[in-house]
C-alpha cells in the first residue's frame, strides 16, 4: 500500500484527475480501483469526483509497477534542472506569477521540432534553483505557462508558480479579462489607418494553416475580430498595433494577409523569400503589452487588476526602421 498526502498545489482537484496526473494507471483500472475501494481517501470509500483538500491522505492498494513514474521522475527531473543555466528575460515577478519576454526562435513547450531547450524548462529550472519549486515535493503540479506564443513569435508570456494562480489565470484568459496587444510590421499601408476587422476562420490541421472568409462558409468556422491601428510608417511598410478581440490560431497573421497586408517575414501567409533576403528570420510580430482587466473575482491575484506591463517599442527587433534607437 502507498499513501499519498495532498499538498497545497494538489488541493482542489477531483480524485480521478489527481491520480491520472500522478500514477501510471490506465483509466479503466483507475475507475475500477476506486469502485472496489483499492483507492481510498482518508481510509474511507471515495467517488471518482471526490474533491481533494490539503492534508487529505489517499491510500492506494495497487501494484508497485504503477508507481514507477512517481518514484523515478522527481529525482531525474531534479538532476536535469540542476544542470540548466536558465536564460530568462523577466518583465515582472512576484510570489504567484512570472511575466517573461519570450524571444523568437524558442519554443514554449516541446513541439514538433523536439526542442529540449524550451521556455517552460528554463522557468522550472529558474524556480528550482531559487528554491521555489521542488519536483520531489510535488505530485501532480509543476510551474506552468498560462498562455502560448508561436515559436517564431516573441512577446510576453505568463507563467504560474502555483496551482491556484494557474487556475485563476486560465479562467481570466478564457473570460477574456486580460487585454493583449501586439506590434506587427506589415507590407503596405492599411487603409483606413485604424479599423476593426471581422470575419471567419477555418483551421487546416494537416498543413497547420488557417483560411479567412468574410462570411461564414461552414459550421466549423470560428468568428474572428482583429482591431488594428497604424502607428508608424517606413517606405512601403507599416508598423501596426493590434488588439486581439478574439484569440484564434494565426489570427493576426492570416487576417492581415487576407486584407492585403501580410506580416514581414511570414513564411506561411506572406512574401517570405524577399523578406528573408532583407534579413527577416521570423515573422515581425510581438506580443508587447498586456493589461489585467478583471471584471470577476480574481482571488489571490486580485492585486494585479488594472496593472499593465509592456516591452518598449524600440527594444523589439523589427522596429529599427520605425523608431530611432
Amino acid at each position: 500500500m502507498r499513501e499519498l498526502i495532498i499538498g497545497k498545489n494538489d488541493a482542489g482537484q477531483r480524485l480521478d484527475k489527481f491520480i491520472t496526473k500522478t500514477l501510471d494507471l490506465p483509466t479503466s483500472l483507475l475507475y475500477k480501483s476506486i469502485r472496489l475501494k483499492k483507492i481510498k481517501v482518508n481510509r474511507k470509500r471515495a467517488e471518482i469526483g471526490t474533491m481533494l483538500a490539503e492534508g487529505d491522505r489517499i491510500q492506494c492498494f495497487l501494484a508497485e509497477e504503477f508507481f514507477a513514474r512517481f518514484d523515478g521522475e522527481g529525482a531525474e527531473k531534479t538532476l536535469s534542472l540542476e544542470r540548466i543555466t536558465p536564460k530568462l528575460d523577466i518583465v515582472y515577478e512576484d510570489e504567484n506569477i512570472l511575466l517573461l519576454n519570450k524571444r523568437p526562435g524558442i519554443s514554449v513547450h516541446e513541439d514538433e521540432h523536439n526542442a529540449i531547450d524550451t521556455l517552460i524548462v528554463r522557468i522550472q529550472a529558474y524556480l528550482y534553483q531559487k528554491g521555489e519549486y521542488d519536483p520531489d515535493a510535488e505530485m501532480s503540479f509543476a510551474p506552468a505557462l498560462c498562455n502560448r506564443i508561436d515559436r517564431n513569435t516573441g512577446g510576453i508570456v505568463i507563467a504560474a508558480k502555483n496551482s491556484e494562480s494557474l487556475r485563476i489565470m486560465n479562467e481570466k484568459i478564457k473570460l477574456r479579462e486580460i487585454d493583449k496587444y501586439y506590434l506587427a510590421a506589415v507590407h503596405g499601408v492599411p487603409e483606413p489607418k485604424e479599423a476593426t476587422l471581422s470575419g471567419y476562420l477555418i483551421k487546416d490541421d494537416k498543413t497547420n494553416t488557417v483560411r479567412v472568409f468574410d462570411k461564414n462558409p461552414t459550421r466549423g468556422a470560428k468568428e474572428i475580430r482583429t482591431k488594428y491601428k497604424v502607428i508608424a510608417r517606413s517606405g512601403d511598410t507599416s508598423l501596426v498595433e493590434v488588439e486581439l478581440l478574439t484569440g484564434r490560431t494565426h489570427q493576426i497573421r492570416a487576417h492581415m494577409a487576407y486584407v492585403g497586408h501580410p506580416l514581414i517575414g511570414d513564411g506561411k501567409y506572406g512574401k517570405n523569400k524577399s523578406d528573408r533576403e532583407r534579413g527577416y528570420k521570423y515573422q515581425a510580430l510581438y506580443s508587447y503589452k498586456l493589461r489585467f482587466n478583471f471584471t470577476t473575482d480574481a482571488g489571490i491575484l486580485g492585486y494585479l487588476n488594472g496593472k499593465e506591463f509592456s516591452i518598449p517599442k524600440d527594444e523589439i527587433y523589427f522596429t529599427a526602421d520605425f523608431f530611432k534607437r
